[in-house]
């Protein structure tokens, strides 16, 4: 399925009329872009792909058909295997989409947003444009040793934290996440409740929130996609009185659950590359309690927008300090720090550098030895 419409003269960061570029965004085929409810991926993807036409660039999503977007859409599934349960074994899909974008000709660059695996980078020696890759996990010593077989492979960082951990990899910028900011609510007198947001797994550290909510004496509102881990391990603990279970939320809801938050509990147990869901109740307003792994502390500004512990006990203790934050500040700072105007210029960067180095041969894409990162990475 293809849409085209009529775009304006491409435009760069400082308003100068460049040539459009033609690239190809692969997005996960999970879900659709944006997607209806969970999703921070979709979510960022559909964003940057906005954000890219409006400037005049030629964009092809490569996504499911149940997607809404700006750009021309190109369909190999029309639901995303999480929709859709025969859709096995997913990384097969994820793989058939990616294909679809090296199979066209004509694209500048090729963007492919790495939920689990860089799945494209099997295809980044026999595609004629630059293939680069957004990765959302924090990848183990056994992945980056395998990964370095195609070093070559440009990859986008989301944090610092991130771009350590691709050591020896060609991490060609850093680019945090973004959000369309207009889209959340500030509101200056939440309600009587701390929030914990994001999928429940042991990683994310719900059991830790709800320690802390109880500890601390306050409501706690879970909101996420019941999936096993809730089952065996969270709803035991829900009594819909102090810690009360609200599903999974749409944007709407979930927007409306960030701003009437005291504070957004976070007391993640791995090491994320980022964390969008604490730049989302930021810019509501909505400080952060978070422990201190992964690019936490690239995201929070302490004391400002929140604060880092190093222990839950910490973060208990500390916990009424974080809520006493001026909102109105927090919100500021998030509006200026997570833009999606920076995030979609410093691809516009990425995309415009790749293209202009591409090889111009198939030998010499085979061929090419790993080179020095081609951007200075982009700091906050």
């Amino acid at each position: 399925m293809l849409r085209r419409q009529s775009r304006p003269a491409a435009v760069s960061r400082k308003g100068v009329r460049v040539r459009p570029l033609r690239i190809a965004e692969v997005a996960p085929v999970a879900r659709s872009i944006p997607p209806a409810k969970s999703g921070s991926i979709e979510t960022v993807t559909a964003l940057l792909v906005d954000g890219l036409v409006s400037r005049g660039h030629d964009v092809t999503l490569f996504a499911t058909g149940s997607s809404i977007t700006s750009a021309r859409l190109h369909a190999v599934f029309e639901r995303g295997y999480c929709e859709d349960s025969s859709m096995w074994p997913w990384e097969l899909c994820e793989l058939f989409n990616v294909a679809a974008a090296i199979e066209q000709d004509g694209f500048d660059v090729i963007h492919c947003q790495a939920e689990y695996a860089p799945m494209s980078l099997a295809f980044s020696r026999l595609s004629a444009a630059p293939v680069v890759q957004t990765l959302h996990h924090s990848p183990t010593a056994p992945e980056i040793a395998l990964w370095s077989r195609y070093a070559a492979a440009p990859f986008v960082a989301l944090s610092h934290h991130q771009a350590r951990a691709l050591d020896g990899l060609n991490v060609v910028a850093m680019i945090p996440h973004a959000l369309d900011t207009a889209a959340y609510p500030f509101e200056p007198a939440p309600g009587d409740y701390v929030l914990f947001l994001g999928r429940f797994s042991e990683g994310k550290g719900v059991l830790q929130a709800i320690e802390a909510a109880r500890r601390i004496g306050t409501r706690l509102v879970l909101a996420a996609a019941e999936n096993e881990y809730y089952r065996e391990a969270v709803r035991p603990l829900v009594d819909d009185e102090q810690i009360v279970y609200a599903g999974e939320v749409s944007h709407e809801e979930k927007t409306a659950l960030l701003s009437g938050a005291r504070a957004l509990l976070y007391p993640v147990q791995s090491g994320e590359p980022f964390g969008l869901v604490m730049a989302e109740a930021m810019a509501c307003g909505t400080p952060v309690a978070a422990l201190d792994r992964g690019a936490v502390r690239e995201v929070v500004d302490e004391g400002t927008t929140g604060r880092v512990f190093d222990s839950l006990d910490a973060l208990v203790d500390g916990l009424p300090s974080v809520m006493a934050l001026d909102r109105a500040r927090v919100r500021a700072r998030a509006m200026e720090r997570f833009n999606a105007d920076r995030m979609v210029d410093a691809y516009v960067d990425v995309y415009t550098s790749l293209a202009a180095a591409r090889p111009r041969s198939a030998s010499e894409r085979r061929e090419r030895p790993p080179g020095p990162p081609i951007l200075q990475r982009i700091s906050r």
